[in-house]
């Protein structure tokens, strides 16, 4: 990731808006000049400018400092594309359908890669009368413990916030396939094919 915004993303959307590095300079009050050297990298537009330049741009400016435009792809909208990402500073939770650029706390959140569970994290799954039971065994301790669990299917999610010094279980029902997420906050994201 990119600390600062690149010349490389301005001119990149600044040509797909078919924008000129006039246009674009008349619209922030500064010399097209300035708006080349932006570009070419020999200099870098002042901070009191990115938000008057990510409006010029329609972007936005984690977009320009990302270096990278989000474009939603996910025209489907398949539940089961569902991201997670989960700020290491206050322990937010977000979930997304498809990539998306999503920051908390001033940092660019990447989304969280699921592996398969593992011993340490014993899945148990009872049906209990319309639902399933879902336990994971897991210290449940203010240091170690499991944040969330979560069911996806193709057209639902059910997700339950876990707190520390509870079990880590609930019911849920699982209609059609889907996966199962559980995450640890040491050992990340785990999911089971159901």
């Amino acid at each position: 990731m990119n600390t600062y915004v690149t010349g490389a993303i301005i001119k990149s959307i600044r040509e797909a808006k078919g924008m000129t590095q006039t246009e674009l300079a008349q619209v922030l009050g500064v010399t097209s000049k300035a708006v080349s050297k932006w570009e070419t990298g020999k200099g870098l537009p002042d901070i009191s400018l990115l938000l008057p330049l990510a409006a010029a741009l329609d972007t936005s400016v984690i977009e320009l400092i990302n270096g990278e435009q989000v474009v939603n792809k996910n025209r489907s909208c398949n539940m089961l594309r569902t991201k997670f990402y989960v700020c290491p500073v206050c322990g937010n939770i977000v979930n997304a359908l498809g990539d998306t650029l999503i920051s908390c706390c001033g940092i660019t959140l990447p989304a969280l890669e699921a592996e398969e569970f593992d011993d340490v994290h014993e899945l148990s799954i009872e049906e209990v009368e319309d639902e399933f039971f879902v336990s994971v065994k897991h210290d449940m301790t203010k240091e170690h413990y499991i944040s969330f669990l979560a069911f996806v299917s193709c057209d639902r999610m059910q997700f339950v916030k876990l707190y520390p010094e509870e079990n880590a279980e609930t019911r849920l029902s699982f209609r059609g396939g889907g996966f199962l997420y559980a995450f640890c906050n040491r050992h990340g994201l785990m999911k089971k094919k159901i």
